[in-house]
């Protein structure tokens, strides 16, 4: 097995004995990647001689110490490109500074390594939206690596790094990481700030890792949570160790199963294995209790015109003229943002601008935009009151497994409404992880696990359970 395959806790306990050195560690990323991502399509870019010095200078006495994490390329990192897998950003912009989190993982010795590839903007649930690249699910040949944090979960699943940071607007760190069989666990909004994270919905975005296992979703969340000034809705709370009380077990757990989740759209087979996680928490002395989450259905039309609208006026600024690829010979400035941004920007990013417009537009605002946010309100109210009842809720992360490469690419509709089972915790601030069940006819399946907000100790000791159950770490190597 790789150093690149291996958890960031085994690779720190070998660290810290002597046994390897961070530059070993580093080269063997650097070798992977280099004779493997071919094949799959994680990385856009990634710098081996600055990921090499930092590993001879890394602090050992550092959390993390002299570990690689690789980077969603829509995260700041100094001296590296940010491309967001758009052409509009491709080899026309370097970042100045670092994002927060990435400040706070190199606080903590940590590494960044490389920029991950996703959907164009975070805008997609397949990374089949990217405008760089195809990313291919290494734990599913021939099957979307889901999205839009693909090319992290990607990386992970394919045993190029051992982490990575993604972020999470409507699922787009748990439903790649269910779809790849890694962990990906998505904070509290606020938990987490949010600077140097290029804006797609900026009530909805939080930056969170993707892992081998739960200990090292702790690990990186201890890293990279906490108040930031730089961030107003970033949280001032204490951030506890989140690896504290892992193994405590689920006794005495109640644990909400939401009957809303379970429908006729769900595939049997990931209802079963859902089921049959609760069933041996049960087992194991967690009450099980049926709740209600009654206004569900509601959540992927209120998710879509929300997150559009914040969409279309956060890439406004992306015109041609401050940063990014300008359009050649324009006749004027209204012809410049024109051109610029149709050679710019693709479909989905399009898509998404105009629908976030026209439910901002005059005469529409009250009809879409308020009533959305009205909904979004109810939404949140309804966690609350379940909340009240049960210390964490099981879902499934998805309908089904990943589908078929290019099943859905005609058809946007088919792709929103695979967010069905993430998006609320989206709308209510809530934090949510995927935890890796036992695959289906070889494909991954995760199981969601919600938590109220600021619980993230809660979902964390639950899907650490879970885990030990499904003993699937480590992982058969895959392959495309």
């Amino acid at each position: 097995m790789s150093l690149a395959s291996s958890s960031l806790y085994s690779l720190r306990q070998k660290l810290v004995t002597g046994e390897i050195s961070s530059r070993e560690i580093i080269q063997d990323v650097i070798d992977q990647i280099t004779t493997r991502d071919e094949e799959i399509g994680a990385f856009l870019s990634f710098d081996p001689e600055t990921a090499l010095t930092a590993a001879d200078q890394a602090d050992l006495a550092l959390p993390l110490g002299g570990l690689p994490i690789g980077i969603k390329d829509n995260i700041n990192v100094k001296g590296q490109p940010c491309t967001c897998a758009s052409k509009f950003l491709e080899g026309a912009f370097t970042s100045p500074y670092d994002a927060t989190a990435v400040i706070r993982l190199k606080a903590a010795g940590a590494i960044p390594f490389g920029r991950t590839n996703l959907d164009e903007f975070a805008m997609g649930s397949s990374t089949e939206n990217s405008g760089l690249q195809t990313t291919h699910n290494p734990s599913a040949p021939g099957h979307i690596p889901g999205g839009s944090s693909g090319g992290s979960a990607a990386a992970v699943a394919g045993q190029l790094i051992p982490a990575t940071l993604g972020s999470d607007t409507g699922g787009s760190i748990r439903q790649p990481a269910s779809h790849c069989g890694v962990v990906g666990l998505k904070p509290s909004y606020g938990r987490v700030s949010r600077y140097g994270l290029v804006a797609f919905g900026s009530s909805l975005d939080q930056i969170g890792p993707l892992t081998h296992t739960v200990h090292d979703a702790a690990l990186l969340l201890n890293a990279i949570a906490g108040e930031d000034p730089r961030d107003s809705t970033s949280l001032d709370e204490s951030v506890p160790d989140f690896t504290d009380d892992l193994d405590r077990g689920v006794v005495g757990m109640k644990l909400g199963i939401p009957k809303e989740y379970f429908t006729d759209g769900i595939s049997p087979q990931v209802r079963e294995r859902v089921e049959a996680a609760a069933k041996k928490l049960e087992e194991q002395g967690a009450e099980i209790v049926e709740i209600s989450l009654p206004h569900t259905e509601y959540a992927v039309a209120t998710y879509y015109i929300i997150a559009p609208a914040e969409a279309s006026s956060n890439l406004s600024r992306f015109d041609g003229v401050r940063y990014g690829n300008r359009a050649d010979n324009p006749e004027d400035m209204l012809s410049l943002y024109k051109k610029s941004r149709e050679a710019g920007f693709g479909s989905e990013v399009k898509r998404r601008i105009i629908l976030g417009t026209y439910v901002l537009s005059s005469g529409y605002y009250d009809a879409y935009y308020l009533r959305a946010q009205k909904v979004r309100t109810l939404i949140r109210r309804d966690f609350e009151e379940a909340f009240k009842q049960v210390d964490a809720i099981l879902t499934p992360v998805a309908p089904e497994t990943a589908p078929v490469m290019g099943d859905a690419t005609g058809d946007p509709l088919k792709h929103y409404l695979a967010d069905i089972f993430t998006i609320s915790a989206n709308l209510a601030g809530n934090c949510g992880i995927s935890v890796p069940l036992e695959p289906i006819d070889g494909k991954p399946v995760g199981l969601q696990i919600l938590g109220p907000y600021l619980g993230e100790k809660e979902i964390l000791r639950c899907a650490r359970t879970v885990e030990a159950n499904q003993q699937v770490f480590p992982m058969k190597q895959s392959t495309i």
